[in-house]
């Protein structure tokens, strides 16, 4: 179990709060193809409880930039059944089909007066934005181990910075946490 208040603690120091997250639980296939498969019950489950940690630790996010894919969407709807109406959402295709430059793309839009940005994709492009983007000089080994094992469906890297979104350069977010949807049973 994650001590959601001490992470929460840690990040409220913190000027800018990135959560990279990748999708709930989905179906194994789809007829409309892999851009079409939707949560399942356990995804859905998942989503909403991860939102909740996030509330707890004061992380609700002000920006969400979510794949338009089904179950990222579906993610991020559920979400915001606990984040209510303070986030302002966008669904962009570029997060399911164009890797790590399109999350970059959604940094570089996000206004410097956003505290938290959350983005919501898919793997492998998730773990590779967080191998990118975390300074490997900072935080816990052990935080850092678990972003290179990848994210399981509905877990969370919580980075930092000093700096606006935009301004992140490679190896420059600070390593808070990383929560998987299991630490949270």
């Amino acid at each position: 179990m994650v001590n959601l208040k001490k992470i929460g603690k840690q990040a409220a120091d913190v000027p800018h709060v990135l959560v990279l997250m990748r999708h709930g639980k989905a179906e194994a296939m789809s007829q409309g193809g892999d851009a079409e498969r939707e949560l399942t019950d356990k995804g859905r489950k998942q989503a909403k409880r991860m939102a909740k940690a996030l509330e707890e630790m004061g992380l609700v996010p002000d920006v969400i930039a979510s794949s338009a894919a089904t179950r990222a969407r579906q993610t991020t709807d559920r979400m915001l059944q606990v984040f209510g109406d303070k986030p302002t959402v966008a669904y962009h295709m570029d997060l399911y089909e164009g890797g790590m430059q399109a999350l970059l793309d959604e940094m570089d839009h996000t206004k410097p007066t956003h505290r938290v940005l959350l983005i919501v994709c898919h793997e492998p492009t998730v773990s590779e934005a967080a191998q990118w983007l975390v300074d490997p000089d900072q935080g816990k080994p052990q935080v850092l181990g678990e972003m290179r094992l990848g994210f399981s469906p509905a877990s969370v890297a919580i980075l930092g910075s000093d700096k606006p979104f935009a301004e992140w350069g490679l190896h420059e977010g600070r390593p808070l946490a990383f929560v998987r949807a299991g630490d949270l049973d």
